[in-house]
């Protein structure tokens, strides 16, 4: 039997907390107008039903949750659904290849996925939309990465996704 990052869990807490992280993160992005002052939930719920389901589900989210967010986007229509469908599928794939949840792995699997999605926003995103790479990816994609990565390890901690006990 292999052993997935949240094999142990009921799927029931898992998608409870998948639908309140995508409900309270456009509460804070669009309801509260806290952009980007608020942590990327929707980037941080991807990666933990990504890593519980099959590599479909989790590209299928990823387009789902892309949607979602480019709903509110006019410029940059479709950027978020390819960036977070890669995401998604990545996501999937990391349950295969990577066994087990210590603390490291996962702040690392949190940290590299919200910097990945946005790296490939960037990407995506026409020229006369993008900010300077530095700026966008590596200064606030770093920053987003840290906060997903805190938020995201704090949650499961809490909410007792976490299988092994927090170090």
């Amino acid at each position: 039997m292999k052993a997935s990052g949240l094999g142990r869990t009921p799927r029931g807490i898992l998608w409870s907390v998948v639908v309140a992280l995508v409900g309270v993160h456009f509460l804070l992005h669009v309801g509260l107008g806290l952009s980007r002052v608020a942590p990327d939930l929707l980037t941080v719920a991807l990666l933990l039903a990504a890593r519980e389901h099959p590599l479909a589900v989790g590209s299928g989210m990823g387009l789902f949750f892309g949607l979602l967010e480019d709903s509110l986007s006019v410029l940059a229509f479709g950027a978020n659904s390819v960036a977070m469908s890669i995401l998604g599928t990545l996501g999937g794939v990391t349950r295969d290849l990577f066994v087990g949840e210590s603390l490291l792995f996962l702040t690392s699997y949190f940290l590299v996925g919200k910097l990945l999605r946005d790296l490939l926003h960037w990407i995506m995103m026409g020229e006369e939309l993008r900010q300077p790479f530095v700026d966008q990816v590596l200064i606030q994609g770093t920053v987003g990465g840290v906060y997903a990565a805190v938020v995201g390890v704090v949650l499961m901690a809490v909410t007792g996704l976490w299988r092994e006990a927090p170090v």
